[in-house]
């Protein structure tokens, strides 16, 4: 695991008691009020800029002429790369302040619109050749609807790409925390953090469960699982995080899937 300083290197964050939780549950997870921050803060990052987003470019290789659906795409970061690499990308996202820094990455033409993975999704059936979910499922308790949603809109034999928080290393976060017994890993257990961005701060819940859990998830929608992985971070990450690298050359942070639509 990687500790929580040298994981955002520009948001830091802290478990938030139950008591706290119960109190502004409302107020979690609204990207609305710190989008511009925390873009800021992931454009850069070790994690996000050095870790996560190539790893997920690598897991989809050569993305040419590929209709790619961008899940809670963001202010774009990853959209734009895939579309650099020759995809055509279409992204949601359900808060509106991110979108509107991606129309500003992308131009007015980049075809996003403000959407719920929760809800039905806004586009046909058999629609794309991938779709990529970049640290976003782990925001909803029951995966059943979403996954059945982006296994309609892919073509058969199309490819979900997915990144989650690794279920172990947040497991670890509650052990160092002394917090153990809120986080049985054999659950699925609702963790909320909170995160200091930019001047800005909020509080973030996702849903850690089991790899037993997720791979059931998964085979359960209609997807084969081709590959399971637990990446090194980009090369470029030991020049531009020396002391973290030295630290920490490998960390778990987050846990990537290929998926295949049967």
């Amino acid at each position: 695991m990687i500790s929580s300083e040298r994981q955002e290197h520009a948001i830091s964050s802290r478990l938030v008691s139950p008591s706290a939780v119960s109190v502004d549950s409302s107020k979690a997870n609204d990207y609305n009020g710190f989008a511009e921050a925390y873009t800021a803060a992931n454009e850069t990052n070790l994690v996000n800029a050095y870790y996560e987003r190539p790893a997920m470019l690598a897991l989809a290789g050569d993305v040419a002429a590929r209709r790619i659906l961008d899940v809670g795409c963001g202010s774009g970061a990853l959209f734009a790369a895939l579309r650099d690499r020759g995809a055509m990308v279409s992204g949601f996202d359900v808060s509106a302040e991110m979108l509107q820094l991606a129309r500003q990455r992308l131009g007015d033409g980049a075809d996003l619109q403000v959407t719920d993975l929760g809800s039905r999704l806004p586009y046909p059936d058999d629609t794309f050749d991938d779709v990529v979910a970049s640290l976003v499922l782990h925001y909803l308790e029951d995966w059943g609807p979403a996954l059945a949603e982006l296994r309609r809109t892919l073509k058969p034999g199309g490819r979900l790409i997915a990144s989650v928080d690794h279920p172990f290393a947040v497991n670890l976060i509650h052990r160092e925390a002394g917090r153990e017994a809120e986080c049985n890993y054999f659950d699925t257990t609702k963790w909320t953090v909170e995160w200091t961005v930019g001047g800005h701060t909020a509080l973030v819940s996702r849903w850690n469960r089991p790899l037993h859990a997720m791979v059931e998830a998964f085979t359960g929608a209609g997807f084969r699982i081709t590959a399971i992985s637990e990446p090194e971070p980009d090369p470029a990450a030991r020049e531009m995080f020396p002391e973290a690298m030295a630290a920490e050359p490998r960390f778990l942070c987050f846990l990537f899937f290929v998926l295949q639509a049967e």
